[in-house]
């Protein structure tokens, strides 16, 4: 068991996303000793990951080797490993590979996985999108389905296979209906000789009154018209009623369909369980307003994990909001450190961002309301400046300029078994993530 033997206090953190990275990288100059745990050896930019799985990014396009990043922070080690359970009152982390961690602060940021509101049963079928694999196996699904329909001569489950259904009108759900709706108009055009891939049906699903909801209501509006414009089928009001290995039930109406992708729902990592505390109804942590456990001031939760209000609301579970916990944690384990007060964290809120399709996005300032193609400029100018890494920078703009002025996708190759049925693709993809 690796103990906090040194005179060093050390800092174990869990997960290397946006609340785990920016608070390692945030303690550089303090005088701990940190190890970083994940299950994966990289960094991933989530806000990019529809663009894999549409085939418009490749992989390390929106990932970066932990250790690369961190390589020239010398109080770091990075440990590639799956943490089985967290021993609050040992002040002990136990790894998959049987060994512990003891710690002096530890931080819990192990994100979220997909929640199905009970129907664990549909994730078979609708696979989402959280982890590299889940793009990537969603990307080959997305591109066999056309070859499916390429060598289908029956008219009925040809449709099936052109038919494509995105549950949750959330950012995720909306960019990929749009990205989606392009390849079938535009990047596979002149490419198959028995259909017509711009008669691919693709129908974004929400159930609430209307799609990105966390957006003022005007937005709201821009966005479907704009959906509606590349061809996608906006559905609101109706919820999805069942999801199986024939389609989806939107009501009491059964449609066939041999793609449908879930981006509805999260739920917080099941490590949280192991805290011990009280967790909201999403399974999140209900932590102080430092961020700390109750009852154990050493141990931070932050990122999705955290259920956390700023100024009277409820923090949004997005990359801004998780960086800036991050770093409010390190500097909260600093000023104990040194002795001095520390502060309850505080939300800066600085706007939302979707986009639609090819100059088409929506942005939200507050006061600043903007959509169409200035949004989408900026919205492509924001997300190449967050990107880590001046490779991927210049790797995701080259694709993206190759893409606006060719309607091409550069990461079309469809890797393994094609003789797989798209059910096998998507299973596959559910056992993977």
């Amino acid at each position: 068991m690796t103990s906090s033997h040194s005179s060093v206090p050390h800092v174990v953190v869990l997960g290397g996303g946006f609340a785990g990275l920016w608070a390692t990288r945030a303690l550089a100059n303090s005088s701990v000793r940190i190890t970083l745990v994940d299950r994966h050896n990289h960094h991933l930019f989530q806000p990019l990951l529809y663009q894999v799985a549409t085939a418009g990014l490749s992989a390390p396009d929106i990932a970066a080797p932990l250790r690369h990043i961190l390589r020239k922070q010398t109080n770091v080690e990075v440990r590639l490993a799956e943490v089985r359970t967290i021993e609050p009152s040992q002040k002990r982390v136990t790894l998959d590979d049987g060994s512990a961690l003891a710690f002096d602060y530890l931080l819990v940021a192990t994100g979220a996985t997909h929640a199905y509101f009970g129907h664990d049963e549909w994730a078979r079928h609708a696979p989402g999108l959280k982890t590299l694999n889940d793009a990537l196996q969603l990307r080959r699904h997305l591109l066999l389905a056309f070859e499916r329909a390429e060598a289908e001569m029956d008219p009925a489950r040809r449709a099936a296979w052109l038919n494509f259904a995105i549950v949750g009108g959330g950012p995720t759900g909306v960019e990929l209906a749009g990205t989606l709706a392009e390849i079938a108009r535009h990047t596979l055009k002149n490419e198959f000789r028995n259909i017509d891939p711009s008669e691919a049906r693709v129908r974004l699903i929400e159930a609430g009154p209307r799609v990105l909801a966390s957006f003022p209501e005007s937005l709201s509006e821009k966005a479907r018209q704009q959906l509606s414009k590349l061809g996608v089928e906006v559905s609101t009001g109706v919820p999805v009623t069942d999801i199986n290995e024939d389609g989806y039930r939107l009501g009491d109406e059964l449609i066939a369909a041999k793609t449908v992708v879930w981006a509805a729902g999260v739920a917080a990592s099941p490590l949280a369980r192991s805290l011990k505390v009280p967790l909201d109804r999403a399974g999140r942590v209900l932590v102080q307003p430092d961020l700390s456990v109750p009852g154990h001031p050493d141990i931070f939760v932050a990122g999705d994990l955290a259920a956390v209000t700023s100024d009277g609301k409820p923090v949004p579970g997005v990359a801004p909001a998780a960086k800036q916990m991050g770093r409010h944690v390190a500097g909260t384990i600093q000023a104990r450190l040194a002795g001095t007060a520390t502060a309850p964290f505080r939300y800066k809120d600085y706007g939302n961002l979707a986009t639609i399709g090819r100059m088409a996005a929506v942005v939200d300032f507050g006061r600043l309301k903007f959509s169409g193609a200035l949004a989408w400029w900026f919205w492509l100018a924001a997300h190449v400046f967050f990107l880590i890494g001046f490779r991927n920078r210049i790797a995701v703009l080259l694709n993206w300029a190759w893409a606006y002025w060719s309607y091409q996708r550069g990461a079309r190759i469809i890797l393994g078994d094609q003789g797989k049925t798209g059910e096998d693709d998507q299973s596959r993809s559910t056992r993977e993530a």
